[in-house]
């Protein structure tokens, strides 16, 4: 079997997702990147020799790159605010995408995205990993059951200790080119919530305000970008967080978000996500008609689902069934490997894809009207839906349909 030839847009940072694409003499090979800063560039080539011992061909320009190596696909994690101009450009000629989520900052992006694979009739894949990962399948797998009965309300409460490092250092904290961390991050949350409950949303409103990282010193502006990497950043000993400095030059996303909505088939949802808090978990708690479920934990080495079905009149912290759900091996409790093999997959005619383009595009539309409701004083909004023929496309399968 001949190894795809897979290609990177933004090779650094989240770029590290497509080593596990370097797969030589099983079924797929990295060969070549693209990514315009030269000390990217360096750490690039650096890491492929050091743990493969193989140099990819190195392009400054995506376009060349795509152009030029005849690529049976790529993967694209550069920034979100370039998610589009990438991916459409890939996808009018024929490559097959991977697309790291977000999809895109605005509802416009998204729908031409998935419009240019549409059109093209080529490949496309959104890097949602959380479908991935062992303890969302196991709630999944457990409301499918019927255990819980039927779905009524999903809350997710998201702590993110590293907020000030991740986001506020970098161009994540200036709306223009990242919109909400409602869609860097939320993304996630929203998509996980549409999956446990069976559907969309179709009007949400929210509230939210940056109350923490706008009062702590600044790099001056011409000063955008991290020198030495963001990585370097990412510290435990930064904290408390009103005690930080060297921010990015612009901070006007919110650091504290929460969005109540509203799906399509009856079920209400919230969401609450903060930038500053000393922990980092997701909390999802799913009640239905016959009791509820919680994780603690989330991809963390072990982890734990409660379910409670039997009525009582004092509380619990453990439920009536318990199930310790271990990560696997891998980044993101081995979510990573795992979806990077599904694209691999769909390119060879396997199809196995746990995410979808649609439920992507619908993830960053909730976000992206929740970042409207909380920006115009908690106004309901109402998230537009897909046209029918992009709503029914299997994008993993698009080939086929030539």
């Amino acid at each position: 079997m001949k190894d795809l030839r897979i290609g990177i847009i933004g090779c650094c940072g989240r770029g590290t997702l497509a080593d596990n694409a370097h797969k030589p003499g099983v079924g797929s090979v990295i060969v070549a990147g693209a990514e315009p800063y030269p000390e990217q560039q360096k750490m690039f080539l650096d890491r492929y020799q050091e743990k493969f011992g193989v140099r990819p061909a190195l392009y400054a320009d995506y376009r060349e790159m795509i152009d030029k190596e005849n690529l049976d696909g790529v993967i694209i994690t550069s920034p979100d605010f370039v998610h589009m101009e990438h991916a459409v450009y890939a996808l009018e000629r024929k490559v097959p995408v991977y697309l790291e989520k977000p999809v895109a900052i605005s509802i416009p992006d998204a729908d031409r995205i998935l419009e240019a694979a549409y059109r093209s009739k080529t490949k496309l894949v959104i890097g949602h990993n959380m479908r991935y990962m062992a303890f969302t399948r196991k709630m999944k797998e457990l409301i499918d059951s019927g255990v819980i009965g039927e779905v009524k309300a999903v809350w997710c409460r998201h702590f993110i200790s590293y907020g000030g490092d991740a986001y506020y250092r970098d161009w994540h904290a200036e709306k223009r080119l990242c919109n909400s961390l409602l869609l860097q991050k939320g993304a996630h949350d929203i998509d996980i919530i549409h999956w446990l409950a069976g559907a969309r949303t179709v009007q949400v409103s929210g509230m939210g305000n940056l109350s923490v990282y706008d009062k702590l010193p600044r790099r001056p502006k011409g000063e955008e970008r991290v020198k030495d990497g963001i990585a370097a950043h990412w510290k435990n000993s930064h904290w408390p967080p009103l005690e930080q400095k060297d921010m990015y030059p612009t901070v006007e996303v919110e650091d504290l978000n929460m969005l109540n909505m509203r799906l399509e088939n009856g079920v209400l949802a919230s969401y609450e996500q903060c930038h500053y808090t000393p922990d980092a978990c997701r909390n999802y708690t799913v009640i239905g008609t016959k009791g509820r479920l919680e994780n603690y934990g989330d991809y963390s080495p072990k982890s734990d689902i409660q379910v409670w079905t039997r009525r009582v009149d004092a509380f619990r912290l453990e439920g009536d069934i318990t199930c310790r759900v271990d990560a696997s091996d891998g980044t993101h409790g081995g979510a990573d490997p795992l979806i990077i093999q599904s694209f691999i997959d769909a390119l060879r005619g396997r199809y196995d894809v746990w995410s979808t383009p649609q439920a992507a595009r619908y993830s960053i539309a909730a976000g992206c009207c929740g970042a409207d409701s909380i920006r115009n004083g908690g106004m309901v909004e109402n998230v537009p839906a897909l046209p029918d023929y992009l709503e029914n496309w299997d994008f993993a399968r698009a080939e086929e349909k030539k």
